[in-house]
């Protein structure tokens, strides 16, 4: 069996400037045993959750991946795969992607961006509410912590947390917008509780990365080109990466998918074409033998 893990866990929306003043212990835990850098998105890519998330789970740029807006018609998604995808249909690895925003899990919009992933778990929102959304965040964690915790031979985990961004657009980066930050941060901290319970745990090594796609204009939306919105961040720990190090300069969405094939030891094949590099070099974490 496998013992090198991946779990990635996407929280849409969050402020980078904004988390010094919350209580968000379960990201710290993960940025002090590694690193957390920001990311500034590049010109090309609109700051908007459907390009950003792409880039992100691919490793390619929007003029790749096609992907310019929330809906996903006219992507390439068949040359360049989602890594759950590629994980399971190319390296026979067992992955999960587990969320609730429609386009990246069903085939509406344009999607979906996961495409063959080896579990799929869609759990979306009972209306267009922020409620709505903390129910349908606290449902999809309870069930991927169910899924890390009791199924051993899952390999690789993507998790999509969205009620942060919908609260900032429904009421701006208040309050509210701040306690669902710290909720979305006890949500981490139960798939980081679901790793420690499997009962294989002390023979693997994880690899844990946190990831927002965008961030927000403080009445609430994103789109445009302040720095409040192209700015986003990456938390990131495992094998490889030193605990307390700087993050790798010029951190870009792209690395997500390209460190989770490092991570577990898969060559990166020039073929793929990825844009983005590992977080750390190739020989820090030994090759894994191909099946």
């Amino acid at each position: 069996m496998n013992t090198r893990k991946l779990l990635v866990v996407g929280i849409d929306g969050v402020r980078l400037d904004l988390l010094p003043d919350l209580h968000t212990p379960r990201l710290d835990e993960v940025a002090s045993a590694g690193f957390l850098g920001r990311v500034e998105i590049d010109a090309t890519t609109p700051t908007m959750s459907g390009p950003c998330w792409t880039t992100i789970v691919t490793g390619v740029s929007v003029a790749k991946h096609g992907v310019w807006g929330n809906r996903l018609d006219g992507n390439r998604l068949d040359v360049f795969p989602d890594f759950t995808t590629r994980l399971a249909v190319g390296h026979g690895l067992r992955t999960l992607a587990a969320g609730g925003w429609t386009p990246l899990f069903l085939a509406r919009d344009g999607g979906p961006l996961f495409l063959a992933p080896s579990r799929l778990t869609y759990i979306g929102p009972s209306a267009d509410t922020p409620a709505a959304w903390e129910q349908c965040d606290r449902e999809v964690a309870a069930d991927a912590a169910r899924t890390l915790a009791e199924t051993a031979e899952l390999d690789a985990a993507f998790v999509y947390l969205g009620a942060v961004d919908e609260t900032a657009h429904f009421l701006g980066c208040g309050p509210e917008y701040r306690a669902s930050i710290e909720t979305a941060d006890r949500h981490l901290g139960s798939l980081l509780d679901a790793l420690r319970s499997r009962p294989g745990h002390a023979a693997e090594e994880w690899t844990v990365i946190v990831v927002t796609d965008h961030g927000h204009r403080d009445e609430g939306g994103h789109g445009g080109r302040s720095a409040l919105e192209t700015t986003a961040w990456i938390a990131a720990r495992g094998p490889g990466i030193p605990p307390g190090a700087p993050a790798p300069s010029g951190l870009r969405h792209a690395d997500v998918a390209a460190h989770a094939y490092t991570a577990l030891g898969i060559p990166i094949d020039p073929h793929w074409s990825l844009d983005g590099r590992p977080f750390t070099t190739p020989a820090a974490v030994p090759a894994r033998e191909a099946v």
